[in-house]
């Protein structure tokens, strides 16, 4: 299993200001010292050898679009943020290529803005044959997707799709099987609600996908269903916007939880993997790299057993699980 990660912002997405990729070259040039590269394949280990990620790279700015690759069957996707568009580029590329169906599943959390608007540009929705299954905890799921492309709002309305389009509503306490991966949802506390979902392929590998869920600090003791859908997971892609100061003294009851919780909650599950996820919009990929330093301490300060392996998320990252 593969979990690939086409978008990792929450609420809004953002685009490197003219500033912000000056400064990146700024600070590359100074920890160059003045040293030149005979090529772009000694400017690129440069870079990853002596630069921090911060630095050399970023987190990207798209919103929530994750793919669960089993390597072979429909393709499985986890939100329809704005991510979703170069998903959808990529997954036309390796039907033909590699072979894949024409047939996408898609896991909805919920349906706010930033996890549904990447659906209009989804170019395998416009191709007769292709098929598209939307799944989530949501009975109006359809009715969302439908009214952002009402005119008003979109100039291409969604009953000009060509795909084979079917909705289903899901669960939480039920398995649902899609080729050989089982998958299980359950509840979660957001504004008109959220879900996360539970992966297990044939080899018993198993992802968690589990954003837009607030889990709050001096409630702990009321998460024992979380921890049971966390248990022994390989990977878990948890909500981790704000910090635990954030969460606590500006922005609670915002539906959003913070690293320290997700960390905490990793460690009673015993997963193995946590992969930081649905960063703040606002926060500077140094930001971000700073909290990603801090959960690690965190979690070598707070670890009881077997290590937690910290990961953070970014547009185009790839995790095998």
């Amino acid at each position: 299993m593969q979990v690939r990660f086409w978008g990792t912002r929450g609420s809004l997405p953002v685009a490197a200001r003219a500033e912000t990729v000056r400064d990146k070259i700024a600070q590359a040039l100074v920890a160059a010292g003045g040293r030149s590269f005979a090529d772009t394949a000694a400017a690129h280990a440069f870079i990853e050898g002596e630069l921090s990620f911060a630095q050399g790279h970023t987190y990207g700015g798209a919103t929530s679009c994750v793919e669960v690759d089993v390597g072979s069957g429909p393709f499985i996707v986890c939100d329809m943020g704005s991510g979703l568009r170069e998903f959808g580029l990529d997954s036309l590329r390796r039907c033909g290529q590699e072979g894949h169906a024409r047939e996408w599943h898609f896991f909805m959390s919920h349906l706010h803005w930033d996890h549904i608007m990447g659906f209009p540009f989804f170019v395998p929705a416009f191709v007769p044959g292709s098929k598209i299954v939307i799944h989530g905890g949501h009975a109006d799921a359809e009715e969302a997707l439908r009214r952002q492309q009402e005119e008003i709002s979109f100039p291409v309305p969604f009953d000009y799709l060509r795909a084979d389009i079917e909705f289903r509503t899901l669960s939480p306490g039920q398995d649902y099987r899609i080729g050989d991966v089982t998958v299980s949802l359950i509840g979660q506390h957001h504004s008109h609600s959220s879900y996360g979902y539970r992966f297990t392929d044939s080899k018993g590998k198993v992802a968690v996908y589990s954003t837009d869920s607030e889990h709050k600090i001096d409630h702990m003791d009321g998460e024992a269903d979380v921890v049971a859908f966390f248990a022994d997971a390989d990977l878990v892609v948890c909500d981790t916007m704000y910090s635990l100061a954030d969460s606590v003294a500006m922005k609670e009851d915002w539906g959003h939880s913070s690293n320290v919780v997700a960390i905490d909650l990793c460690h009673e599950a015993q997963a193995k993997r946590l992969a930081l996820f649905h960063h703040e919009p606002t926060y500077s990929d140094a930001d971000i790299e700073r909290m990603h330093a801090e959960s690690i301490r965190y979690e070598e300060l707070t670890r009881e057993t077997t290590p937690l392996d910290v990961v953070c998320a970014y547009d185009g990252l790839c995790v095998e699980v």
